[in-house]
């Protein structure tokens, strides 16, 4: 009785531990239970990646559909009205076009995993290219959706696997408990049930591998619906091309070459001294509008327009003085004009000539009385020396102006100058760029230095070659004039240079497809709009040009 006790224990127990599932167990230091799974993210759909000296293209799969990324190599931008062919899986697939450099098509044959060979045949802008690719599907592990085994079972996509999860994941030491707990408890059944429970055993074990087989058959692999951009822990950057698109992410080659340095100086805008000209008053008065009232700021004038009126002020003695000079004057033409009228009854037996002498001594005399009278009464007009727009203005009605005072500035908007300020000799190319707010660039020309220092400094002028529409006169700018000395570096604009949080100036190499990489560099001014590259990396490399600071916000 007692051996058949002990038999029916020791199968009760064996069939117990095969009622136990099967965890994952992890190797301790010094030993090692063969290599682990590849990691895969749920967040990166399966994809592939080729490129040319020409084009770039990425293969994304998810579901059924393969979804293809064609841009230009060099620059990174999207190719629009390209035809793709692409040969695999013993088939040929015509994608079609969804904007923004994007093809899809249905691929039935990538919702199974393996390795698939991609031959893509891409014809675009007169180019023909093909490009290969393997894209592989991966197994990759998921948690079934639903309570599909309770006590939380986690299926592996390869038949026949079944991994035990929970709320966390049981350990060996787990299992062998938990298998323990479960024999005792069916020891216990045997003890007072007899051959039943035995029965009821096997019919348990029976019914539970075919469930645990059928489960683990079901597939319930998953991606996510759309690709998350990421940092990785070296710090490179994973972006995938529909984030590329959205972020206008764009590149240049890296090439070394010979550029001529550049240097920075501190510039105002000044006005052409050949199209601007200062209204001044010759004689001290007080200011009169002209008609229609003094001209605003801004107002377009030519040259010879009156801008206003001086009216000089009269002393008493001044005008005690012109008052007797009026007075003989006046009794001078009476006497004149009397002797006119005599000559002229008599003219027939008179020289001609006294009549003649008198009526020119009369009209003199008028025209000096005249004089004097408007020496009181008329004021000086200020007059524009040249065509332009008022760019200064100083006067106002009544106001009593100096001599030689500046009443208006006179600049013609369209020929400006700058004036910069170098502190030691300058040696310029000839060609220079400005540096205005907002990052506004124009260009210059050399125009001339001069001799005499002014404040330590030697001034240097430039004339404004680009079109002038809203600089003006006294405007403060920084000027990059070129020198004769000559540098070896890669030229990149200044856009793609950040700042890291060392303050190291940072550039992203774009290494791959959808991977971007910071890389530290050492940089020198070239011009307004680019700087040179001197360390760091080399020629031959894709660096971002465009989005490259928000690149850097991506964590």
């Amino acid at each position: 009785m007692r051996s058949l006790i002990a038999h029916r224990t020791l199968l009760a127990a064996f069939f117990a531990a095969l009622l136990v599932p099967v965890g994952t167990c992890s190797a301790h230091d010094g030993h090692d239970h063969g290599a682990p799974l590849p990691p895969v993210s749920g967040t990166i759909a399966p994809r592939a990646d080729a490129s040319s000296t020409d084009f770039e293209v990425v293969a994304v799969a998810r579901g059924d559909k393969l979804s293809f990324f064609l841009d230009t190599f060099r620059e990174n931008r999207p190719v629009d009205g390209a035809k793709l062919e692409i040969d695999a899986a013993g088939t040929v697939l015509l994608p079609v076009a969804d904007g923004q450099g994007s093809y899809t098509v249905s691929a039935p044959f990538v919702a199974n995993p393996g390795s698939y060979d991609l031959a893509i045949t891409v014809a675009a802008n007169g180019i023909v290219d093909i490009l290969t690719t393997t894209l592989r599907i991966p197994t990759v592990a998921v948690e079934a959706a639903g309570p599909a085994i309770s006590g939380g079972v986690k299926l592996d996509k390869t038949p026949g696997t079944l991994t035990w999860t929970a709320a966390t994941q049981f350990s060996l030491p787990i299992g062998v408990f938990v298998g323990f707990i479960t024999g005792a408890a069916l020891v216990s059944l045997i003890l007072r049930r007899g051959r039943g429970a035995i029965n009821l055993v096997i019919l348990a074990v029976s019914l539970g591998f075919p469930l645990q087989e059928t489960i683990a058959k079901e597939p319930a692999s998953s991606f996510a619906l759309r690709d998350v951009s990421q940092r990785f822990p070296d710090g490179a950057l994973f972006v995938p091309k529909y984030t590329q698109r959205i972020l206008g992410l764009r590149t240049i080659f890296s090439e070394s070459e010979l550029h001529r340095r550049a240097i920075e100086l501190p510039g105002r805008i000044i006005p052409d001294p050949n199209a601007s000209g200062l209204v001044q008053a010759s004689v001290g008065g007080r200011l009169v509008p002209p008609t229609g009232g003094f001209k605003p700021l801004g107002t377009p004038v030519k040259s010879g327009d009156i801008l206003a009126y001086v009216r000089p002020p009269i002393a008493a003695a001044d005008l005690t003085t012109q008052q007797q000079q009026a007075r003989e004057l006046d009794q001078q033409i009476s006497v004149v004009s009397r002797k006119v009228e005599r000559l002229r009854a008599i003219e027939k037996i008179i020289a001609k000539s006294q009549l003649e002498d008198a009526e020119l001594e009369f009209k003199g005399l008028q025209a000096r009385r005249a004089n004097l009278e408007r020496a009181n009464k008329e004021p000086e007009p200020l007059l524009a020396p040249v065509n332009g727009v008022i760019a200064a203005s100083n006067a106002v009605a009544g106001q009593m102006a100096e001599p030689n005072s500046i009443i208006f500035q006179i600049v013609d908007p369209t020929r400006l100058w700058v004036e910069a300020l170098s502190f030691e000799p300058l040696e310029t190319h000839g060609a220079a760029q400005g540096v205005l707010t907002g990052n506004r660039f124009i260009d210059l020309a050399y125009v001339g230095a001069g001799l005499a220092d002014r404040n330590q400094s030697i001034p240097i002028h430039f004339a404004i070659k680009t079109d002038a529409t809203g600089l003006r006169a006294g405007q403060f700018l920084t000027v990059l004039a070129t020198t004769i000395f000559e540098h070896k570096g890669i030229a990149v604009p200044r856009e793609a240079i950040i700042r890291g949080s060392n303050g190291q100036s940072i550039i992203y190499e774009h290494s791959n497809a959808e991977r971007f990489v910071a890389r530290e560099v050492r940089i020198e001014q070239l011009d307004a709009e680019r700087v040179l590259i001197t360390a760091g990396i080399e020629r031959g490399k894709r660096i971002v040009t465009q989005g490259a600071e928000l690149l850097n916000q991506i964590r």
